[in-house]
């Protein structure tokens, strides 16, 4: 098999840094670390061996080389000096399956499965069991109109140190929460509990918030317990403390945080080091709660620590799998609903039924149609543009332009190129103007949505935070609009803006933790790595009410059959370390 291997600056010098003194033919070994780089760039935490041994790494330079076969492999790999065993404190570790990791995302993925395992088998912590069943049926009546899957997420969440609420939109994991904070609050002392809740990006706390402030006035929670359910929730990187110039944090197992129960939404988001930062700094009896879809887009940085903890039970049948929860009946769509049906093909890789469903008739909320061409692509997307963006840039203040920018949205699966989110932005630019709906005189123009790309603690912005430019009512000055999580609207001048993009397209990644009625979901001309069957799942079920997607049947189909591939040790280390105790 050819490996085709475009090697960057930074693969490049990693491997000359862990190559200096090394005898001999360095070649193979600035290769494998080359290419060591690289996964660790892509997403891995870890290059697996056998599975680059005997084959032919090609380089976008045209040169080849012939890798030896594994036994070999290892062997000049064991040899190196830079390279030690579990343990040892060196740069590179391979351990006994063969696993080639860099140093600190070892230590991050042990340290991690130590502390699940440790959570996991602890003690529970202390529940008067008779007030949790009383509540819990209440709050979950066993009727048949209630769903079991979320009644035993919210007691396990009570009774274990550690668990994961899994499922995918619409099938209650915030509604669950909820009454998970109630429960908590009525057992005995229960008012007492310090509670916090976060998620990855601001634009996620703020929904989460939202959904807590909406779903509470309805729920069956005792009085004092109801006026006692925290609405703050706030970024994970705030939560911890970011330390200016560091890539620690103000928590961390020195100084844990001040907290009984902490939950944390959008799980899936998160990275091997951010997450392992987050358990460290809880306190040893600390509950953790992580909500999140194991099917969705793992995060931009190493680590698909989500889905590993997930994958753990069902792989080995590890403690881990007594603290997941699965959600699966859906709430948003009903039974047959084509989004739904399409999100479940996707998600089984079963491109032949996916595409079954976006030509069945009558399926006019899903559909599947030709890109089209360079030259024809402002014609074609000025309809959908004009119709899914008129009424925010018509809307008459800044508090409606804002609510009815959620309901549309264009997701591309490339950021860069004319079919990504830079080039579809441009071409929006163009569309709305030629249809006399915006006035591009600047950076800042009136009408421009904002992306956030970066936290600004100071003004209170965050990555995924979504905004646009409008005059003041006052004196007619540009602001730049967001929504607050109380649902009030506020501003700043432009010039104060944090790091942000242009956001009448928005790359799939950049969209998880958000709902739009409807999608236009963009795809290359051409088959690539990248377009896997969770990107498509995550950007399908962006979607509330329509979904349309640009692209070859045949570029579709082959993202739907391709798993996204990310290396790890994460799922054996709590398999193993489950089985050597039990």
């Amino acid at each position: 098999m050819v490996i085709d291997f475009s090697e960057r600056p930074i693969d490049r010098q990693v491997s000359a840094f862990l190559c200096r003194n090394v005898p001999g033919d360095i070649e193979p070994v600035r290769t494998i670390l080359s290419l060591l780089s690289q996964a660790v760039g892509q997403g891995s935490i870890c290059l697996d061996l056998a599975e680059i041994a005997g084959n032919t790494v090609r380089r976008s330079s045209g040169s080849e080389m012939l890798l030896p076969g594994l036994d070999h492999l290892r062997s000049i790999v064991q040899a190196l000096p830079s390279v030690g065993r579990q343990g040892e404190h060196r740069p590179l570790v391979l351990d006994d399956e063969g696993r080639l990791y860099l140093y600190r995302y070892f230590r991050y993925q042990q340290i991690l499965a130590g502390q699940i395992f440790s959570r996991t088998s602890s003690g529970s912590p202390e529940i008067d069991e008779p007030t949790l069943i009383k509540s819990l049926d209440r709050l979950f009546p066993q009727d048949g109109y209630g769903d079991d899957r979320q009644r035993q997420a919210a007691s396990t969440a009570l009774k274990r140190r550690f668990s994961v609420i899994s499922g995918g939109p619409g099938t209650g994991k915030t509604s669950t929460v909820v009454r998970i904070l109630c429960l908590l609050l009525e057992q005995p002392g229960g008012l007492r509990q310090r509670i916090a809740m976060a998620a990855p990006t601001g634009k996620a706390a703020a929904r989460l918030s939202s959904s807590i402030v909406a779903i509470r006035e309805s729920l069956q929670c005792s009085g004092e317990a109801n006026l006692a359910i925290p609405e703050q929730v706030t970024t994970i990187h705030r939560l911890l403390g970011t330390l200016p110039g560091s890539t620690g944090f103000r928590h961390s197992d020195r100084n844990p945080l001040p907290y009984d129960t902490v939950i944390v939404d959008e799980a899936s988001m998160i990275d091997l080091p951010l997450m392992t930062a987050l358990i460290t700094a809880l306190l040893p009896d600390a509950r953790l709660i992580l909500l999140g879809d194991k099917e969705q887009l793992a995060s931009v940085e190493a680590g698909a620590v989500l889905g590993d903890i997930c994958r753990a039970g069902e792989t080995y049948g590890s403690v881990v799998e007594n603290c997941v929860t699965v959600l699966e009946k859906n709430y948003r769509f009903s039974e047959g609903s084509g989004i739904s049906e399409l999100s479940r093909a996707v998600n089984a890789g079963d491109d032949v039924e996916a595409m079954a469903l976006m030509d069945a008739p009558g399926s006019t909320r899903i559909s599947l149609e030709p890109l089209p061409n360079r030259d024809a692509i402002r014609r074609r997307i000025g309809v959908p543009l004009i119709d899914g963006y008129r009424g925010f840039l018509e809307a008459e203040d800044a508090a409606e332009a804002l609510r009815r920018f959620e309901r549309f949205r264009i997701l591309c699966a490339l950021r860069d190129g004319p079919w990504g989110a830079v080039g579809m932005n441009n071409v929006a630019e163009t569309v709305l103007s030629s249809a006399g709906l915006l006035h591009v005189d600047g950076v800042f123009y009136c009408g421009r949505p904002l992306l956030v790309t970066e936290n600004d603690y100071v003004h209170r912005l965050f990555n995924g935070d979504t905004g646009i430019i409008l005059p003041d009512p006052s004196n007619g000055s540009l602001r730049a609009y967001f929504a607050a999580a109380d649902g009030s609207v506020r501003s700043l001048p432009p010039e104060f803006m944090p790091k942000h993009e242009t956001a009448f397209a928005m790359t799939v990644h950049k969209s998880q933790g958000s709902e739009f009625e409807r999608v236009l979901m963009i795809l290359p001309p051409e088959d690539k790595a990248l377009l896997t069957r969770e990107l498509i799942y995550t950007g399908i079920t962006r979607a509330k009410e329509s979904l349309t997607i640009w692209g070859d049947q045949s570029v579709f189909a082959s993202a739907v059959r391709r798993r996204t591939e990310r290396r790890s040790g994460l799922l054996d280390a709590l398999g193993k370390r489950a089985n050597l105790i039990f």
